[in-house]
């Protein structure tokens, strides 16, 4: 089965029924369903101010009741500089709307709700909720609003995303069938039956085996580099004359591996 931890699949269930976006944002950010007028999926590309400036491509940006903006992005493996990367997105969407000259009340409140395949931290917290305020906890504005939710631990069960991890989790229809047996969540519900429907639809095959033939393709390249990388270090110490058992542990191969080389060069 195709999961929820392809970026892709994140973006077509969430775009497939309004009512299972709805039920996220209700159950991450704490907003009663009913108080969602409207969620509508803007352009993920953020402008740049100059020719110079670092290009924003988000995951999936939304607007909220027309006046909040909301970033959701899938981040399976851990990147250097996550927190930095974050914090660059958060502030590109804040002054993005903002033209030369006009007032800053129009800025509008942005969220970045990013779901994360690794521990950020080492609190037993998976959902992490940040916000601008001083030592004594007080906000300074609302304005900046960061939600973390990292799948390698457990939420408390009774909280509102217990069941969005569970479901970001599950790697068989088997799983989800055990999901749907304990849930009345009605944006759950029929995000499970979207998750079916979706692993039946050939274009979403399609593109799930295009990312892995580029995932083994990349391995390949990577190992290709590796080893000629490896083999110029040991012709190069072999030009220089330098011990055999001094060389196989430098370059970590059996003698065998570096006598084959030492026949190629000498052809």
């Amino acid at each position: 089965m195709i999961t929820l931890k392809e970026d892709f699949m994140v973006k077509a269930l969430l775009s497939s029924k309004e009512i299972i976006l709805k039920q996220f944002l209700s159950d991450v950010l704490g907003i009663p369903m009913e108080e969602i007028r409207s969620v509508r999926i803007a352009n993920p590309y953020l402008r740049k101010r100059y020719r110079r400036q670092k290009q924003g491509i988000l995951d999936i940006l939304l607007w909220l009741n027309d006046d909040s903006k909301i970033n959701i992005e899938l981040q399976i493996k851990a990147q250097k500089d996550w927190k930095k990367r974050n914090l660059f997105y958060l502030a590109k969407m804040y002054v993005e709307d903002l033209q030369s000259g006009e007032r800053y009340g129009r800025l509008s409140k942005c969220i970045c709700i990013s779901i994360l395949g690794f521990n950020l931290t080492d609190s037993r917290i998976c959902h992490t909720i940040y916000r601008l305020r001083d030592m004594e906890g007080n906000d300074f504005s609302e304005q900046w609003e960061l939600h973390t939710i990292e799948l390698c631990k457990s939420p408390e069960k009774g909280s509102k995303v217990f069941e969005w991890v569970k479901l970001f989790n599950a790697e068989t229809e088997g799983e989800l069938d055990m999901i749907l047996a304990g849930i009345k969540s009605e944006g759950i519900m029929e995000a499970i039956s979207q998750m079916k429907l979706l692993n039946l639809k050939k274009r979403i095959r399609y593109e799930y085996e295009m990312r892995l033939k580029a995932k083994r393709d990349r391995w390949a390249e990577d190992d290709y580099i590796r080893e000629e990388t490896k083999t110029a270090i040991i012709r190069n110490m072999l030009a220089q004359d330098m011990p055999v058992t001094q060389i196989c542990q430098i370059a970590e191969c059996d003698e065998a591996y570096m006598e084959e080389i030492r026949n190629k060069n000498a052809l």
